[in-house]
């Protein structure tokens, strides 16, 4: 009996021996089931990780006593905080820090880049409005035109005043005592006009999701509506309002002013010519009525 005994144990410790190691428990839930016994498990050192203070720590067990792995078991930790970014844990951030990016903040249309250029004298102003309007209302979207807006609207508000048939007749009539005060009532109300319509075109500008300044709204319109009235003006000095050639001019720069408008608070404001165009037509309107027709 005492032989039958000893060779067992010979026998159970040479099976032992032969028996290979058991391999690590797969990551929890990731092979759908539990490999080797339960009593076996818990015989098992569970692997330790790094704390931030140097030592180590051992990781949470489950519920049949198996070690819990969030994300990647072999994946190192970062520099600095071990625990950053990891799966139930957060990362601290200091108050003016962005985590996300710099910080910019989202604008209208495509992100605007600064003006192409210096800023244009006044003579390159005026003619660049006429001859290259797209480069030049880009290249003064954010320098004000305070000095020509106000000189040509007040000079062209002196001359409007003759393009009305009944307007001119009282002025040529009337000494010159009491013509000179009306007609420069009537330029100054033409630069206040001017300022009205160009402040309402920058807050509908702004409504739709413009982010212009309004100094350089303002004056480039006042330029614009100043500058396309001046052909239609000067046929209607000799010929009169009334005339069928000064009505075809009213009308095709009226046109032309819509274009430019649409072109100016575009590139002032950076949207779309759908809601440029919409943000100038209380100013085209009022245009067409009061200037180009005459009928307010």
């Amino acid at each position: 009996m005492a032989g039958f005994r000893i060779g067992r144990g010979r026998d159970n410790r040479g099976r032992q021996q032969q028996q290979p190691q058991q391999a690590p428990p797969p990551p929890y839930g990731a092979g759908g089931g539990h490999a080797g016994p339960p009593h076996a498990q818990q015989h098992q050192q569970p692997p330790q990780w790094p704390q931030a203070g140097g030592g180590h720590q051992q990781r949470p067990q489950g519920p049949y006593g198996e070690p819990e792995y969030f994300g990647d078991p072999y994946q190192q930790p970062p520099h600095g905080d071990p625990y950053a970014n990891n799966p139930g844990h957060t990362q601290a951030f200091s108050v003016n820090e962005d985590p996300y990016g710099d910080g910019a903040t989202y604008r209208a249309g495509a992100t605007p880049a600064a003006p192409s250029g210096p800023r244009l004298p006044w003579k390159q102003l005026l003619r660049g409005i006429v001859l290259r309007p797209g480069p030049t209302f880009w290249q003064m979207r954010d320098y004000p035109v305070w000095g020509p807006a106000l000189i040509v609207t007040f000079l062209y508000g002196l001359l409007a005043l003759f393009g009305f048939d009944k307007a001119r007749e009282e002025t040529i009539n009337a000494t010159i005592s009491s013509a000179i005060p009306y007609v420069l009532t009537t330029g100054v109300a033409f630069v206040i006009g001017g300022l009205i319509l160009g402040a309402v075109t920058h807050t509908l500008a702004r409504q739709l999701g413009g982010d212009g300044a309004w100094q350089p709204t303002v004056g480039l319109s006042m330029l614009i509506m100043s500058i396309t009235d001046a052909p239609r003006l000067v046929f209607a000095l000799f010929l009169g309002g009334e005339n069928s050639l000064v009505q075809v001019l009213g009308w095709a720069t009226w046109l032309a002013a819509g274009a430019l408008f649409t072109s100016m608070v575009s590139k002032s404001h950076d949207l779309p010519w759908p809601k440029a165009l919409g943000a100038s037509a209380i100013q085209l309107i009022a245009l067409l009525s009061i200037i180009k027709l005459g009928t307010i």
